[in-house]
């Protein structure tokens, strides 16, 4: 048997004129056979598009219909035994037939076994898209308030993290799509280079230019926007000017000490991506194929594709996207290079590694920032591991990044924990990032060298393991 599109007609067979005339105002498909069948206590006034069914839901009247086996039916009734009586007559004339049934009284056990048959809400559907209406005019409203706000600011600065992720660099590209904006007056501003190599591929396949630049230079912006971050990542004392942002946009857990003139953050979404495919869609902003491919990996490499930390809101962004999306960027932006020494590296942290009350830790030595986060996610696949730790040597640093497999405690908490009195970190549920001053690491624990990191920051990570657990 071929299966296609559909082919056949849909015949909407409404229980009283109440529900047909409701059918009749959200508009008729050309493929639809609109009748009704009239109640004892109403008149006959025939309601726009419908035609009576004739004889009720006698078996002569749907075989009127002359019903092919491609049609569909839709039955549209709050009364069980009407909605009963009209399943069997059509199985009399069509014993596969599929059959909607629109109710929003009726469940499950009030239909009969039909093998072809579904039910659906009738008022529901309607009230469900009403709600997303709202939802996109709470989200315009926002939107009208940010543009007001940052309207006559001669220079908007775009402030992401150090090191950006896709979920911070598709925001910020969002932002300025939503501004109206060029990089000269809105441009994306960090504090540490893009380093990742598909993060680095993002930026080239979309045509992303992200601006390194000092502390000090905060000064130059009349308008600041925080966008996939909060001032605690920048360190104990951040900058005021950080500290009270004209805008934060954020998905992360919320943090005090902060004055924004406007904050938007939405601890229940997996991704900033999702707030901004929100904010465009409200405003009917045009998605072009580079701004979608952006948004949608930005989701994705936060989510992990939609695996972790996912909400209706990241799925339903993620769709929409998807249609719009160019599948070429996409696969230039996910084949990044781990370079030869990075692999070296880690077949020689491989050649001792074990997993040890659920944590698997990889020390390899110095190697590019990038290599890190690439091995911590390797690492979690080993067997028995609940958690991975990717440990490296950079430049004056001790950087890790750590994974897990979400059902356990916070990575981002248990970093703060390894790090605090000795450098900083944070971090998602499932990962997190952590640096450590190599000088601040030797007056602590003497030796810098890679038993001696591997140790310390093992029972480290267990006391802070466990620590949460308590």
């Amino acid at each position: 048997m071929a299966f296609g599109g559909r082919v056949g007609r849909r015949i909407i067979i409404c229980d009283g004129a109440e529900s047909a005339r409701l059918w009749s105002r959200i508009g008729v498909d050309a493929s639809e056979e609109l009748t009704w069948v009239p109640r004892e206590d109403e008149s006959r006034s025939r309601p726009p598009g419908f035609k009576i069914l004739q004889g009720g839901l006698e078996k002569e009247a749907i075989a009127k219909l002359a019903p092919a086996p491609d049609d569909e039916y839709a039955l549209v009734s709050d009364d069980g035994p009407w909605t009963r009586l009209a399943v069997r007559e059509i199985q009399k004339v069509d014993e596969d037939a599929a059959i909607l049934v629109l109710s929003d009284s009726l469940t499950a056990e009030d239909l009969p076994d039909h093998p072809s048959l579904r039910r659906t809400g009738w008022k529901t559907l309607i009230r469900d898209d009403i709600n997303e209406e709202f939802d996109h005019l709470a989200n315009l409203q926002r939107v009208v308030r940010i543009r007001e706000l940052l309207e006559d600011r001669e220079k908007v600065g775009i402030l992401v993290q150090p090191d950006p992720d896709p979920d911070g660099l598709a925001s910020g590209y969002a932002l300025r799509a939503i501004l109206g904006r060029k990089r000269t007056t809105a441009p994306l501003i960090s504090f540490g280079e893009v380093q990742r190599p598909e993060n680095q591929a993002l930026c080239d396949a979309i045509g992303i230019d992200v601006r390194v630049i000092t502390p000090e230079e905060i000064g130059e912006f009349d308008g600041l926007v925080l966008v996939d971050v909060q001032p605690n990542v920048f360190g104990d004392n951040p900058p005021e000017r950080i500290c009270a942002p004209d805008l934060i946009v954020d998905h992360h857990p919320e943090r005090s000490g902060f004055n924004p003139t406007i904050s938007d953050i939405r601890t229940a979404y997996g991704a900033t991506s999702s707030i901004f495919t929100e904010y465009l869609r409200a405003t009917n902003t045009e998605i072009n194929p580079k701004l979608a491919t952006a948004l949608l990996y930005g989701i994705k490499s936060d989510t992990q594709y939609l695996g972790r930390e996912t909400s209706p809101r990241d799925m339903h962004s993620f769709a929409y996207l998807h249609a719009q999306h160019s599948p070429a960027l996409l696969r230039r932006i996910e084949r990044p290079a781990l370079p030869l020494d990075g692999l070296k590296a880690l077949g020689r942290a491989l050649a001792g590694a074990e997993v040890r009350d659920g944590i698997h830790m990889l020390v390899l030595g110095r190697v590019r920032e990038d290599v890190i986060p690439q091995v911590a996610d390797m690492a979690l696949q080993a067997e028995g591991a609940e958690w991975a730790v990717a440990i490296g040597t950079v430049d004056r640093n001790i950087v890790f990044s750590v994974r897990n497999v979400g059902y356990v405690r916070a990575a981002g908490e248990v970093v703060r924990a390894v790090v605090e009195g000795l450098g900083v970190g944070g971090g998602h549920r499932s990962m997190a990032k952590g640096i450590i001053p190599l000088k601040a690491f030797r007056e602590v624990y003497g030796s810098t060298n890679k038993n001696q990191i591997r140790s310390a920051l093992f029972d480290a990570f267990i006391r802070a393991i466990h620590h949460a657990d308590d």
